[in-house]
């Protein structure tokens, strides 16, 4: 594949974040109607928070939401707040106070829009003039990683050691595999990490490369950009990414993936979101005793079937 500049150096620090926040959160809707899915709160805090709070943990300081008309909010959230901020401050109401401001001091964001729903590709591909040639992280907003297991930081990691792109695995039943982007991969001498040799975008189960599906992030190399310019509508007729990196895979650039067996949580789906709060809240230090108490009793009383 022919790129317009060098592959750049695996040695090159990845500093910004594309958050592709577009969509427009019909599984949840009526409660997403006017209220962006990004911002539904997971406990007391937007689902998008944790995300943006991921990033700024694995040093990851220039954050870029693709958005979408409507969404505003979504940006409003990372800014300060003047007036409620004097408000919390005159009532002497320390904790809501840095609560609020928190956001605002995670990373600096940014924000482009993506004219029309054309993949999780084209909104990669937007964030192209504000990342320039650099490697950068893609971080779904439905994919909450706990901050127990750092996957991003060791994701940064891999691709310092192999260049190229580093994406996120788990492993999964079979049946489940048609979910998800799919890859054909080998083992290095780390027992985390796999050489990718092949991608396929939510392969049926019997013609599935392996077990091992594709999650919502993503280290990239700026060579992924000339991909999706050069990449037809795929699955779903969008432009999908995976099909960009197999294209990066299949000219020999160097594409790995890291195993991850740590928490995480699907805000995407409505049953994996009561179980994220639920999880979530269960392991809060200020929550979480009373709440399992309650919880204990709760599904003791439960009726059996």
């Amino acid at each position: 594949m022919s790129t317009e500049h060098p592959a750049v150096p695996s040695s090159v620090a990845v500093t910004k974040a594309v958050i592709p926040v577009a969509g427009l959160g019909t599984r949840f809707l009526p409660a997403t109607k006017a209220v962006a899915k990004e911002l539904l709160p997971v406990v007391d805090r937007p689902a998008i928070e944790y995300v943006v709070e991921e990033a700024s943990a694995a040093g990851l300081d220039d954050v870029l939401l693709v958005s979408s008309r409507g969404k505003d909010a979504i940006v409003d959230h990372f800014d300060s707040a003047p007036h409620l901020e004097a408000a919390l401050e005159a009532k002497g109401d320390q904790g809501r106070l840095e609560a609020i401001r928190r956001p605002s001091l995670m990373a600096t964001v940014h924000a482009v829009r993506q004219d029309q729903p054309r993949g999780l590709g084209h909104a990669v591909l937007c964030a192209a003039d504000h990342v320039g040639h650099e490697p950068f992280a893609v971080l779904l907003g439905d994919d909450l990683i706990d901050s127990r297991d750092p996957l991003l930081a060791r994701m940064i990691q891999v691709r310092q050691k192999y260049g190229g792109s580093v994406l996120a695995f788990i492993d999964v039943p079979r049946e489940m595999i048609q979910l998800y982007g799919c890859a054909a991969a080998e083992p290095t001498d780390e027992a985390d990490v796999v050489t990718v040799t092949g991608l396929v975008e939510k392969p049926a189960p019997d013609e599935a490369p392996s077990t091992l599906a594709i999650i919502g992030r993503y280290v990239l190399a700026p060579e992924v950009f000339d991909a999706l310019r050069a990449t037809p509508p795929g699955r779903g007729g969008e432009i999908q990414l995976t099909d960009a990196i197999q294209a990066l895979a299949a000219a020999g650039e160097p594409v790995h993936g890291v195993l991850f067996d740590g928490r995480r949580y699907d805000t995407g789906d409505k049953q994996e979101y009561l179980r994220a709060v639920v999880r979530l809240a269960c392991d809060r230090e200020d929550l979480g005793p009373d709440f399992r108490a309650w919880l204990r009793e709760y599904v003791a009383s439960l009726p059996e079937g």
